[in-house]
């Protein structure tokens, strides 16, 4: 029998592209597959899902970072489910075009006698009984979990810092933060060591560490997904999201956490759609993302769109609802397990969410009473529009080490990463983050509450428009 290396090396050759490289530099390419290349090449018989796991684990366990990346992998169950999914790879019924193509999960789904923590020493040793809803779904559709990832703690920033559990590395940079919350599962797909991650989204948390990695980020409309099982921030925000290599990925893993079909992505085209930028926050963006974003857009406008620039009051009077809503409800979840322990968080964290002690019952009543008016504004005034087109994030990520010296600039920074991305989930949007070819910076289409088929369809466009 060949060892597992080279079988590993010989089944995925199989599975490229002619002309692709073969030999010892095979792992590179795949860990650079698509889940829904692997998924086909599985399919063919080309890729045998335990060979593939085992690549996958080995490789992880072998990288560098992995203890940054991942609070655990998860070897036992990936290979039980691996080896479930080769049998019915080998007698003609799979689940569907992902069954035995491995992921990760952000420690803030719930896995069944696995540590759940959430990226915080408040929750050490928390062992659920069962997985969270959308994974037990994944599973069922034969999905592979390899592990479990780090995180902001509570899922309660957009930078990625975490200097009580672990910051996982930027993969452009180790000395920059990968954004947050979802850092890890970010590092996991960005890094080769899963074919996509499973990630959560308050504020931005799947967009902004997929824009900082140079992947596809899906931010879904809140309650489209199911919560039950994960670990709350703030619940009337919290969304699930993939961060994937493609939005083909992205559609696909939706489609399996809802227990539906993907949307058609044939055919999808920008000819003639109209997109509005939204000022000022399209503008009033640094250097680096600007120009990436305006180079964008040209690309996109070659590919027939056209674009008005314009802005809308009720997003402007919406962002000053922010730190009562957020930090309210965040404080309202949290406060009495936080008061408990104190000295176990992360300063700037425990600090932002004490935030919410100043807000008073009435006041968030009144002010969710608000936000669905500005929601109504929100979408009459972007009815005429296919999309609405940002930067997903108006700086660049921040360096690590500067943040752990220096109060100001980690306030500033994490202000200015979450702006952005804010918009979609204040008007309740779903919205996707595609790589513009600039390390870093990422193009943000948002659509309107339960549109991810559409979204996705200008999505794929829009991919290819940029590539």
């Amino acid at each position: 029998m060949q060892t597992r290396r080279g079988l590993s090396n010989h089944l995925l050759a199989d599975s490229l592209p002619h002309g692709a490289r073969t030999g010892a530099d095979m792992q590179d390419n795949w860990q650079s597959l698509s889940a829904s290349d692997l998924g086909r090449a599985i399919g063919a018989g080309r890729i045998d899902p335990v060979t593939l796991a085992e690549a996958v684990l080995d490789a992880a366990g072998a990288h560098p970072a992995c203890d940054r990346i991942f609070t655990m992998l998860t070897p036992a169950r990936a290979r039980a489910e691996a080896e479930a999914a080769a049998i019915r790879a080998r007698t003609g019924v799979r689940h569907g075009l992902l069954d035995g193509v491995p992921v990760s999960w952000k420690d803030v789904f719930d896995t069944a006698g696995l540590p759940t923590e959430a990226g915080s020493l408040l929750l050490q040793g928390r062992v659920p009984s069962e997985d969270a809803e959308v994974l037990a779904r994944a599973t069922r559709t034969g999905l592979v979990c390899m592990g479990k990832t780090h995180m902001t703690e509570l899922a309660f920033s957009g930078l990625g810092l975490n200097p009580n559990t672990a910051t996982p590395p930027n993969v452009n940079d180790p000395a920059l933060v990968p954004g947050g919350s979802s850092s890890g599962a970010a590092a996991s797909v960005a890094f080769g060591l899963a074919a996509a991650g499973i990630g959560s989204d308050t504020g931005g948390s799947v967009r902004l560490p997929a824009a900082y990695n140079d992947l596809v980020g899906l931010k879904t409309t809140h309650g489209r997904l199911s919560l039950r099982g994960v670990v709350p921030l703030a619940e009337s925000f919290d969304t699930v999201g993939p961060l994937t290599r493609t939005v083909e990925d992205a559609a696909r893993l939706l489609a399996v956490m809802e227990g539906t079909h993907p949307p058609d992505l044939a055919g999808a085209s920008l000819d003639g759609c109209r997109f509005l930028v939204l000022a000022p926050y399209a503008g009033d963006v640094r250097e680096g993302p600007g120009a990436a974003f305006h180079a964008a857009l040209e690309r996109l406008g070659r590919a027939g769109a056209r674009f008005d620039t314009g802005r809308v009051p009720a997003i402007e009077e919406a962002m000053e609802t922010t730190t009562m809503l957020f930090t309210g409800e965040a404080y309202g979840t949290w406060g009495e397990v936080i008061e408990a322990a104190p000295e176990k968080m992360f300063d700037h964290i425990r600090d932002r969410f004490r935030q919410g002690r100043k807000v008073s019952a009435q006041a968030f009543v009144a002010g969710w009473r608000h936000l669905r008016w500005l929601r109504q504004d929100w979408s009459a005034a972007t009815a005429g529009y296919d999309a609405v087109l940002l930067p997903t994030a108006a700086n660049l990520p921040a360096n690590a080490g500067q943040l752990m010296t220096d109060d100001d600039y980690f306030i500033t920074e994490n202000l200015l990463t979450l702006r952005n991305t804010r918009v979609g989930n204040l008007m309740g949007l779903c919205a996707v983050t595609l790589p513009t070819g600039t390390p870093s910076t990422g193009l943000m289409i948002l659509c309107p509450p339960m549109a991810e088929a559409h979204l996705l369809r200008l999505s794929a466009a829009a991919e290819r428009a940029l590539a």
